[in-house]
């Protein structure tokens, strides 16, 4: 019972955290908001920082990107969004209006799958938010199934409106609602139900059929055996660990890991957790109305989707880079920035610069040319051979590369070593280490670097003691992004 507690109250924590503006809280916020005492509150949050959910900048404490893995398993394994967010996508494509999916959660319908399209005028509703279901249309055609149709003619909010029709899985259940969303400025609602009728009715018809199709089963016999981390996360960091909790999020995060969800057997294995330990996490989240039985199965529920999911899903990319930055920046006592390829430039979207009294001056928007920088030089390595070939360097300073064979042979040894240096080519003076930064499918999206004067660090000095650090950074971003692209992505 104790450990069934020490769940509940863990999770009400992850809700005060997840609710309301999104901005850092304090722990003693967190005691006014959840009733538990002081200490206890502090124990959640240390354990949840140990497991990467959370994040402690001074006082103040947010949620990490990483928590977005528990909305995940629900998604996951629910296998709708998988199954259907390409068919929405498309119709969205084919109306040029945001498409939405929803699912029923208590007396509210909550957001799986956006998209959106990009205009003045545009639908703001993220993965995870939840809406009335009697004033919005997606709620209304899953309140009543039988109808063919539901509208919401702005019931929601002015000027919005929204055609829906539930969408059945193969044994005829409604299990959610897709949602064409549209602005009174360029529909009125009959006008938006005429014209998606022919093209929803038939992106239905296909979701029906993609849901029907068999599928593998759910809990393979060779589902792979899992290791309980928290009994050597116990014994490192005792008493300010709480092992309770962090078994049952594993067991959280282990339901979504098969469509249809697991017997607490196969959650067992998976989790390496005994059986009698799943019984209690699994009962717990039951309770809480976050896990439900299918048989003797037991799946995650829409409700996850409340423990921070859509307030991360929402996070920029220069927010999600940013702490990472800042703890580069602390352990290397020297400049961090990110920056992007546009056109033949880099373009920076995050920096934090070091205290010194001889600094670079560069800020969030500042264009250089990528040939003669060692984040261009690792962004340069995706591009193909012709528009690496059409770049014509020229000098920057004395030790500026300007020969095209030359810059092609950096740029591929860049592609090779997996980072770049560059010595003082952009200014004199200058030297700088970058490594790239890649998404969940491992193209190289950014690039992060170090840069100094170089009368403080030579080159091998950034390779000894800097370059070890950027990738640890790189790596750690690249893990934050994941999570919040997989939202988006949906």
């Amino acid at each position: 019972m104790e450990a069934a507690g020490t769940l509940e109250r863990g999770l009400a924590v992850l809700r005060a955290l997840a609710t309301g503006p999104r901005r850092p809280v304090r722990a003693t916020d967190l005691v006014r908001a959840t009733g538990l005492a002081r200490s206890t509150v502090d124990r959640v949050l240390a354990t949840l920082a140990h497991l990467g959910y959370v994040r402690a900048e001074g006082r103040d404490v947010l949620p990490a990107p990483c928590l977005m893995e528990l909305g995940e398993a629900y998604l996951a394994g629910s296998g709708l969004r998988d199954a259907l967010a390409p068919l929405a996508s498309r119709l969205a494509d084919e109306l040029d209006e945001s498409v939405s999916l929803a699912v029923r959660d208590g007396d509210g319908v909550r957001f799986i799958v956006q998209c959106t399209r990009r205009r003045t005028m545009s639908v703001t509703f993220r993965v995870g938010d939840l809406l009335p279901a009697d004033r919005c249309a997606a709620g209304l055609a899953l309140l009543d199934p039988a109808t063919p149709w539901a509208e919401d003619d702005q019931l929601i909010e002015p000027g919005l409106i929204a055609v829906a029709m539930p969408v059945r899985d193969g044994e005829g259940r409604a299990v959610c609602a897709v949602s064409v969303v549209s602005h009174t400025s360029r529909h009125t609602v009959g006008e938006l139900r005429d014209h998606c009728a022919g093209a929803l009715r038939k992106t239905v018809g296909e979701m029906e059929a993609a849901l029907a199709a068999p599928t593998p089963d759910p809990a393979p016999a060779g589902l792979a055996g899992g290791v309980d981390r928290s009994r050597g996360d116990k014994q490192e960091l005792g008493m300010g660990f709480l092992q309770s909790l962090a078994r049952g999020l594993a067991v959280m995060v282990a339901l979504g890991t098969a469509r249809g969800g697991l017997t607490l057997a196969d959650c067992a294995k998976a989790t390496g957790l005994p059986r009698a330990t799943v019984r209690r996490a699994v009962q717990t989240l039951e309770r809480l109305g976050y896990a439900g039985a299918d048989g003797a199965r037991f799946t995650l529920l829409p409700r996850v989707l409340e423990l921070g999911y859509a307030h991360l899903s929402g996070l920029t990319f220069g927010e999600v880079v940013q702490p990472h930055l800042a703890d580069l920046v602390a352990r290397v006592r020297e400049s961090a920035s990110v920056a992007v390829l546009s056109g033949d430039d880099v373009v920076y979207v995050a920096r934090v610069q070091t205290v010194s009294l001889m600094s670079i001056n560069i800020t969030v928007g500042t264009r250089f040319p990528a040939y003669a920088t060692s984040m261009g030089r690792v962004l340069l390595a995706e591009l193909p051979g012709e528009r690496l070939a059409a770049i014509v360097p020229r000098r920057l300073s004395p030790r500026t590369v300007t020969s095209k064979a030359e810059l092609r042979a950096l740029v591929r040894q860049a592609a090779e070593d997996g980072y770049a240096l560059v010595d003082q080519e952009l200014e004199e003076g200058v030297r700088s280490i970058a490594v790239p930064v890649r998404d969940r499918r491992g193209r190289t999206v950014a690039a992060v670097n170090v840069a100094t004067h170089a009368g403080r660090a030579s080159n091998a000095t950034l390779l000894r003691d800097v370059l070890p650090a950027l990738r640890e950074t790189a790596a750690r971003m690249e893990a934050d992004l994941a999570h919040v692209h997989a939202a988006v992505d949906g």
